[in-house]
């Protein structure tokens, strides 16, 4: 438990779920091997019956290459991105595969030589960051806005890419009108608000939090800025209907390893725990009043939803971490010989912020390893009863209720499955009426499918499973774009 104060008397325990199996490392092959088939739609095989009510496209984003001319990357996050994109209605599925065609990789391609990342030469490094030459990996989530398609990463702007009858293009790289230089690969959107909102990081002398609000309807617009006392790494935030919510944790670039190009990406951060987690709220009626303090330090990778109960009072759900250590969980490196993964050993947490007496307390709600957390669209920045998350070590699919329940989907033990896409069905009455979506990998056939599970049930398995003939690299995010 992580508190800034002292803690109440702890609640009553939830109900225990069924145990979990021992660990299991995630196949290295999903973080070692390059997307090894690109195509446009294809149709898939299906076993079970796919729902009627479920017809639009399912778009995933992860690493497709690790590998180019013979330089491999050294961590998941250089990785050049690729898109899984999985088309349903009619009792069909086809599903389309690309690499995200950047300018940079187009350049490489056309050399027929690596340029760009940590794993070029010295000086080549230098001569790029001096002509601030850069590859725009958009290699993490997608986002789908006013009828655009965007590839995100945190490093750099989004990249718009065009579904089409037969494929999936990629457009170029677009600042939406305001975006500086960074927009990060996490935004949140508030469905009371009809916006979804993001940052982007401001690195140098005056690092800095850049606001973004994207409206339903409407141009993008930049909400202001947060000063901060370091250079972090800062993967995702929250948003309710009355703040924006970051928690600061204390992973510091090293400026002078960055100019210099010494070391490989990850050899960049720092983690220094004397720091602690800065916690800061943002009004979003006054973004120029944030409320900051800090406590002890911890870190996270992804938040599930946040909801302000009153003016004074935010409670966030995330996936919360000790340390920095799961960093290390996604490289990309070594002879496949290894466990890879098993640094991913966050749990679930709620945690209340009491603004007034500049007070967190977080507390656990689920005891198992756990990441990538989705709730109901309908419900995000507003109180929810259900979370969605990938469970012990990527092989579950788990439904957390409020009372801190869990009922568990075991896909199996050859299954590595990934972040759960809700999509709500047409008129359903609660958050669990509609269709869980997972993007799976079975590692005894070396083959990925689609997973579809039935939210109110999903204890009793995919109702159906719609099979590429090849593997596809591990996916971190993705979204349902409706047809």
């Amino acid at each position: 438990m992580i508190t800034s104060a002292p803690a109440p008397a702890a609640a009553a325990a939830p109900a225990t779920p069924p145990p979990a199996s021992p660990r299991r490392a995630i196949d290295p092959r999903l973080l070692r091997r390059n997307l090894v088939a690109e195509h446009g739609f294809l149709p898939l095989r299906i076993e079970g019956r796919l729902p009627d009510d479920l017809r639009g496209t399912l778009v995933r984003n992860g690493p497709g290459l690790f590998e180019l001319f013979g330089t491999r990357v050294r961590h998941a996050f250089m990785a050049d991105g690729g898109i899984t994109a999985i088309r349903l209605g009619g009792g069909a599925a086809a599903a389309a595969c690309r690499v995200t065609a950047s300018a940079g990789l187009r350049a490489e391609r056309a050399a027929g030589r690596a340029l760009f990342g940590d794993a070029v030469s010295w000086p080549r490094r230098v001569r790029n960051l001096v002509q601030g030459r850069y590859k725009n990996t958009a290699n993490t989530s997608v986002l789908a806005w006013q009828g655009r398609l965007l590839a995100l990463m945190e490093g750099a702007r989004p990249t718009e890419l065009r579904l089409t009858d037969g494929d999936v293009e990629t457009v170029g790289e677009t600042d939406l009108g305001v975006v500086g230089a960074m927009f990060s690969a996490h935004p949140h959107r508030v469905a009371a608000h009809r916006t979804t909102y993001n940052f982007g990081l401001r690195y140098g002398k005056r690092p800095a939090i850049v606001l973004y609000a994207l409206p339903d309807a409407g141009p993008a617009r930049r909400l202001g800025e947060v000063e901060l006392g370091w250079n972090p790494m800062l993967h995702d935030f929250i948003a309710t209907e009355r703040h924006l919510v970051f928690f600061v944790a204390p992973v510091v670039l090293s400026v002078p390893r960055m100019m210099l190009q010494l070391g490989d990406f990850a050899s960049l951060w720092r983690w220094q725990p004397r720091r602690g987690t800065e916690v800061i709220v943002v009004p979003l009626d006054e973004p120029s009043r944030p409320t900051r303090f800090t406590v002890p330090a911890f870190y996270q990778w992804h938040f599930a939803n946040a909801w302000s109960p009153s003016a004074s009072e935010v409670v966030v759900d995330l996936v919360q971490y000790p340390d920095f250590a799961s960093f290390g969980a996604l490289t990309g490196t070594g002879d496949g010989a290894g466990p890879v993964g098993e640094e991913l050993d966050g749990q679930l947490h709620r945690a209340r912020i009491e603004l007034t007496a500049r007070r967190l307390v977080s507390e656990p709600r689920w005891d198992r390893p756990c990441e990538f957390p989705r709730v109901h669209p309908a419900r995000e920045g507003a109180a929810h009863d259900h979370t969605w998350l990938a469970g012990d070590d990527l092989r579950t699919i788990a439904r957390i209720d409020g009372e801190g329940r869990a009922e568990v989907a075991d896909l199996g033990a050859a299954a590595t499955v990934s972040e759960p896409v809700f999509v709500p069905r047409a008129g359903g009455g609660d958050e669990a009426a509609g269709w869980v979506l997972t993007l799976c990998h079975d590692r005894a056939q070396d083959l990925s499918y689609l997973a579809i599970l039935d939210g109110a049930r999903p204890a009793d398995g995919p109702v159906a499973r719609c099979w590429l003939d090849h593997p596809v690299p591990i996916t971190f995010h993705g979204a349902w774009v409706p047809a």
